[in-house]
């Protein structure tokens, strides 16, 4: 079973330091749009199906990538999908987001996701190896 949305809300908003849920849920939508550009259908599915069903929109409909990004270029991309964001504020953003959402989902989906990434994305998951 899925983890909750205003737990897993509450997880991000700790973990971006946000003042409101409403930040957290911004972040969550923002960095989960361009992730859902980078993956494949099934691990897309995937996660949306482990994660609170409002994670669910903006993965599932990102647009596909036309191209990989490494880590620098996803929160470039992220920072553009929230107003006033500088590429810093999205990488933090990307962390509270990324690594909540390793800590929620199963490992074995978890490891195939980055799989499918370039180097470095392990770090945004809060995580310093590939899992």
């Amino acid at each position: 079973m899925a983890i909750a949305w205003d737990e897993y809300l509450a997880q991000v908003q700790e973990r971006g330091q946000y003042p409101t849920a409403r930040e957290a849920e911004r972040s969550t939508r923002a960095v989960l749009a361009t992730l859902g550009g980078h993956l494949a259908d099934t691990e897309r599915e995937e996660l949306a199906a482990q994660l609170p069903a409002p994670c669910s929109p903006p993965l599932l409909e990102a647009v596909a990538a036309t191209a990989p990004l490494d880590p620098p270029e996803f929160t470039e991309a992220v920072a553009l999908l929230i107003e006033g964001a500088t590429p810093d504020t999205a990488h933090w953003d990307s962390g509270a987001v990324l690594s909540t959402v390793a800590d929620v989902v199963d490992a074995d989906v978890l490891r195939r996701a980055l799989a499918q990434l370039p180097p470095g994305y392990a770090l945004l998951f809060g995580r310093t190896e590939p899992v």
